[in-house]
């Protein structure tokens, strides 16, 4: 007995062809990204402090021209007014002071040129870190090449980063991407001064806490914190190379405060308040100690700031510090307090 076929009653004349498959056409489909086309800024965190833009500097300006220029006009007549007396009473008082009248020019005019050179000098690195950080982002290897260039030439004169600097010069004529060659000025070069910055700004967030807790006045600790930030953002600008002057020392603090401002200023997220906690801190700690953290990471976000201002590189392959990075040091203070 045969086994039941199926036999086709009619012949098929043509081969069945496949179908296309068909896509569906809808307003949220989206193309695919393209590998190629990422720029680094999608790979990399870079952390470029901002930049305020001001309003009225025109009168400003002018109004501080008008009114130097009054103040030196009636300093130079009341300077020779005294040698014109000081000639009346004796030649000698009078030649006297001529010769410390001059001296102090000479010295004056010194420190007028230092603070130009400070003020330049912060003004290099907040347009070398603009520079790297729109470099980063377009992978352009001559503009990086550039800004390795100067940043060789920022620490010339620095021993401690005379390796870093030699490893860099032999690295930087083997990369070809703009991109990569930033990120490793930034290994080579802010790595070092990354933990020394770290290190000083957990130190004085110690001292911060440690004198507030001790300290019996309100006044004191508030004056205390005061000097501490503002000793804090001088070392950190010269750890970094800024080394400011006294004006372009207050023009730092401005941006610092502006900075402060324009983040947030201290913000203590939950986070931070469950490091606390979790340390065995927040329960033992008395209304001193508290005041004493709070201060401490009062100066931990000014260190910050300041770090973000003086560096000349954004920080794209390390990691910018946070508030919480510090929370474990201070915490050790309370607890041997």
């Amino acid at each position: 007995m045969r086994e039941p076929r199926a036999i086709p009653t009619r012949t098929r004349t043509d081969e069945p062809t496949a179908r296309a498959p068909r896509a569906f056409e809808t307003g949220l489909a989206e193309p695919a990204p393209d590998v190629f086309e990422a720029t680094p800024k999608d790979l990399a965190d870079t952390d470029v402090a901002p930049t305020l833009k001001r309003r009225g500097g025109l009168w400003r300006n002018l109004a501080l021209w008008t009114g130097g220029t009054l103040v030196s006009l009636g300093l130079g007549l009341a300077a020779d007014r005294l040698i014109r007396d000081l000639f009346s009473a004796y030649d000698w008082l009078g030649w006297f002071g001529l010769g410390v009248l001059a001296i102090f020019i000479v010295a004056l005019l010194v420190l007028t040129i230092r603070e130009i050179i400070g003020l330049a000098r912060l003004r290099t690195m907040d347009r070398l870190r603009e520079r790297a950080a729109a470099a980063l982002v377009a992978d352009d290897l001559p503009a990086a090449q550039k800004i390795a260039a100067e940043l060789d030439g920022l620490y010339a004169q620095r021993a401690d980063l005379a390796r870093a600097r030699s490893g860099l010069s032999a690295d930087a004529g083997a990369i070809l991407d703009g991109a990569e060659l930033i990120l490793t000025a930034e290994r080579a070069l802010m790595t070092p001064l990354d933990q020394r910055a770290r290190a000083l700004t957990a130190s004085s967030a110690r001292r911060v806490a440690l004198v507030t807790a001790v300290a019996p006045r309100a006044l004191i600790d508030i004056a205390f914190v005061v000097f501490e930030s503002f000793r804090l953002a001088r070392n950190l600008a010269d750890l970094y190379g800024a080394r400011p002057g006294f004006f372009g020392f207050v023009r730092l603090m401005g941006a610092i405060i502006a900075h402060l401002a324009v983040t947030g200023g201290l913000v203590l997220t939950d986070g931070v308040v469950e490091q606390l906690i979790g340390h065995g801190v927040a329960a033992k700690l008395s209304a001193r100690l508290g005041e004493g953290v709070l201060n401490g990471l009062m100066t931990v976000r000014v260190g910050i700031a300041a770090i973000k201002l003086v560096r000349p590189l954004p920080f794209a392959a390390r990691t910018s510090p946070v508030v919480s990075d510090f929370v474990a040091d201070l915490g050790k203070v309370a607890s041997a307090k």
